[in-house]
């Protein structure tokens, strides 16, 4: 059988910790960005109107991956003590760190002018994509905390 996600007292911690209802909404609140975010680019990449549109999103998309990622870190180290890769997610912050690479690729190209619009829409759905895979493993998380508490 594998090893519960939790110790008793680091689920004491999680349960007794602000850091765990502050990722509670800020990560439905994300994902609320991230559609309308998704929505404006793949608008901008099939009809070539709303680039405006589309790089505002994106920009409050990275903000709001900044802030569940620190607050994120911060909560790993309530719960295991340590800021990331806690062995129960480490494989989880190793994709978020892809998540967040791929972000400052589009945050970089915006600012240089390295890249161009329509590069930097297709960087933005790679990163998209990643956050997607990343969003996953933490509900797949969820879920395997609750069948744990279960058993």
């Amino acid at each position: 059988m594998a090893q519960p996600l939790y110790t008793a007292r680091q689920r004491e911690r999680r349960d007794a910790t602000r850091w765990t209802l502050v990722q509670g909404v800020l990560a439905p609140v994300q994902f609320i960005v991230f559609l309308i975010s998704f929505a404006l680019v793949v608008r901008f990449l099939l009809t070539g109107d709303g680039y405006l549109a589309a790089t505002v999103s994106i920009v409050i998309k990275t903000g709001a991956l900044a802030v569940i990622m620190v607050t994120g870190a911060i909560w790993e180290k309530v719960v295991f003590g340590q800021y990331l890769f806690a062995p129960s997610f480490f494989w989880e912050d190793v994709v978020s760190f892809g998540v967040i690479a791929l972000h400052c690729v589009y945050v970089w190209g915006l600012i240089t002018g390295a890249i161009d619009p329509l590069a930097l829409m297709w960087v933005t759905l790679a990163a998209y994509t990643a956050y997607v895979v990343n969003a996953a493993q933490f509900v797949l998380k969820l879920r395997r905390a609750r069948l744990d508490v279960a058993a």
